[in-house]
């Protein structure tokens, strides 16, 4: 049987207004083609009015490897101001107006972009960021109560959302449903949690009939397992991406630490002690002191990074965002990876490509490190 006669009749009509129209469609699944392309925009986003951009994002010291283009097959239309801690994202649309891409931008050369990243405790995937007297960023990234989000990076969230929003209602209503949500370090983490939050609001607040598809490129990890958790199910079937330089160092941040409270329950752990009761007596003392030792250790470590991370940053951000309100910050630290992995592994001439100099640590961070691997680990399907 044909294959079009198996195809809902919605589904038929759909397809056969696309191939009409001559615009392209989302699809799932890594495209490195499309890819390309959104590095490409992350370049011109820091070079083009950003030349001061930091070395995380744009270093291309002692690199024989030239420069990005600009994107050929799409065009920027709106960049929104700076907002919070120097955060920006742009707007492009394709040149056939079926696809729109945000792309946030990464880290800058500002001690306050710097701050965003180092606010490394947690608060809950869902509550309310106080970020002035008058304005309260509300926000529901995972349904999991023991969800936990980078406490920086939402707040880059919270200072983007409201454009964000405005310009996806303006280009919806002109008949742009297929949005990508990408960025490039910084930004790619800011990109987890903007999927999140786009994904929980309200029907009421965006088009039930939106399509999104996220490349989170170079990034951190932006959030405990459980938020990892829910983040892999909502865009299962191949629509999030975590793109990793397998020489790139970033993407191994923040610190995670993981201690007895953050595991699922029931777990045997809880049952330690009652179980050391009924052992013998020098069991139970050695095997309960062992047990008391390690436990301490992992929470007073968790403890002093919560409050350096914390407290200590927070202090320095007050001074930028002076009526933003301390959040109360979660106990976990047990950072984890989001996204299908797409692991760019470094070709033979890599290193002569991107020689380390003992003082550019970002070198396999940058746009251009990416763009070269991606060409060389799918060259069929690249340009």
């Amino acid at each position: 049987m044909p294959i079009w006669k198996r195809l809902p009749w919605t589904l038929l009509i759909l397809v056969t207004f696309a191939a009409a129209s001559g615009q392209s469609r989302l699809e799932p699944g890594f495209d490195p083609s499309e890819y390309m392309s959104l590095l490409e925009m992350a370049e011109y986003q820091n070079r083009g009015l950003y030349p001061q951009a930091d070395t995380a994002t744009s270093d291309t010291s002692r690199s024989p490897i030239p420069p990005l283009p600009e994107p050929s097959d799409y065009r920027m239309v709106y960049r929104s101001p700076e907002a919070g801690l120097y955060n920006q994202w742009d707007l492009w649309l394709k040149n056939d107006s079926s696809v729109a891409v945000i792309c946030i931008r990464g880290t800058i050369s500002k001690p306050e972009s710097w701050l965003e990243n180092f606010y490394a405790v947690m608060v809950p995937a869902q509550g309310t960021l106080t970020l002035n007297d008058s304005t309260k960023f509300s926000y529901h990234l995972a349904d999991n109560p023991q969800a936990t989000v980078h406490t920086g990076w939402l707040l880059g969230l919270a200072s983007l959302a409201p454009s964000v929003l405005e310009e996806i209602h303006r280009y919806a209503s002109a008949g742009v449903t297929q949005f990508i949500v990408f960025g490039h370090s910084q930004g790619g983490a800011i990109a987890f949690l903007l999927s999140s939050y786009l994904h929980y609001l309200p029907d009421t607040s965006l088009p039930r009939n939106l399509a999104f598809k996220t490349y989170c490129s170079a990034a951190p990890k932006p959030g405990n397992l459980y938020y990892a958790y829910d983040f892999d199910y909502l865009t299962r079937g191949g629509w999030a991406f975590r793109v990793v330089n397998a020489r790139d160092w970033v993407p191994e941040t923040p610190f995670s630490l993981q201690t007895l409270r953050d595991f699922n329950d029931p777990n045997p752990f809880t049952k330690v002690k009652p179980a050391l009761k009924q052992a013998k007596l020098l069991v139970r003392l050695y095997a309960g002191h062992m047990f008391r030792r390690l436990d301490k250790s992992s929470q007073k470590a968790n403890k002093k990074f919560r409050k350096t991370l914390g407290k200590t940053v927070y202090k320095q951000i007050h001074r930028t965002l002076r009526e933003f309100r301390e959040p109360a910050y979660a106990h976990s630290l047990n950072y984890m990876p989001a996204g299908i992995p797409v692991i760019l592994a470094p070709y033979p001439s890599y290193d002569r490509d991107f020689p380390y100099n003992g003082k550019n640590d970002f070198v396999h961070h940058a746009l251009n490190a990416y763009y070269e691997l991606v060409r060389h680990d799918y060259p069929v399907e690249t340009r």
